[in-house]
């Protein structure tokens, strides 16, 4: 069902869960309210009303949020690796496809006649390889800060997060985008995730556990809230 307040529609979701909460999700700033199955729909109404300043506010920052042109993967195209910008140059050859950087050259290999969306899986095969590379020794440099055991993690493209976490798998999912940004946003995005192994709301104490972990955490949540969203493939 959805609530209507202030102009703003807002979805309401039933959930097994303890505690409601409400979530914004870009680009189109899509509001969703995650509540209780036994809460009344009053205190579902007035929970959300109390939210609708903060919602407003968080619908504005994505509306001003840019947008990466949509990826055609021709030379000259620009493409971020870990916040740094690369120049695109494709070349053809009876080889097996990948991906090298060259200085301020991403060297994009693929089969002579490759299309589009071939040339988009050979660098979103290597952007997935790349973070699934740099995940371990962070999980594992966390792990006895926060006194916590992560059993596995996930590396996908994602639709609606730059991160989850699942508490009862005891597991985390990264969005493979984290790939292209600093990585200073991808320590902060895992971080995020095993904190909610002590917190899993976002509440007083789960800042206070990111605050006393990394004081600067509210940088790298603002950087990856003024970066450009990908064009395509981001509907949250």
């Amino acid at each position: 069902m959805n609530l209507e307040l202030g102009g703003i529609s807002m979805e309401v979701v039933r959930k097994n869960i303890k505690n409601i909460y409400i979530t914004v999700y870009p680009p189109a700033g899509l509001v969703r309210v995650s509540a209780p199955q036994r809460m009344s729909q009053e205190a579902v109404r007035l929970f959300a009303l109390s939210k609708l300043a903060w919602v407003k506010r968080q619908q504005k920052k994505m509306g001003e949020q840019g947008r990466e042109s949509p990826c055609r993967y021709l030379d000259r195209e620009g493409h971020y690796v870990w916040g740094q910008r690369f120049w695109l140059k494709v070349v053809e050859q009876n080889a097996a496809p990948g991906v090298q950087v060259q200085q301020d050259t991403l060297l994009l290999r693929v089969r002579p006649g490759a299309d589009l969306k071939a040339r988009e899986a050979v660098i979103s095969g290597w952007y997935r390889k790349l973070l699934k590379a740099a995940v371990p020794p962070l999980i594992a440099a966390w792990e006895p800060r926060l006194s916590v055991t992560v059993k596995g993690f996930f590396v996908q493209q994602m639709k609606t997060l730059w991160g989850s976490c699942n508490l009862r798998a005891r597991t985390i999912r990264l969005n493979t985008e984290l790939a292209k940004r600093p990585r200073g946003c991808l320590e902060y995005i895992v971080l995020h995730e095993m904190t909610h192994l002590l917190e899993p709301r976002h509440n007083a104490r789960f800042k206070a556990l990111l605050d006393r972990c990394m004081p600067q955490w509210r940088q790298y949540r603002d950087l990856l809230n003024r970066l450009p969203l990908p064009h395509e493939h981001w509907e949250y």
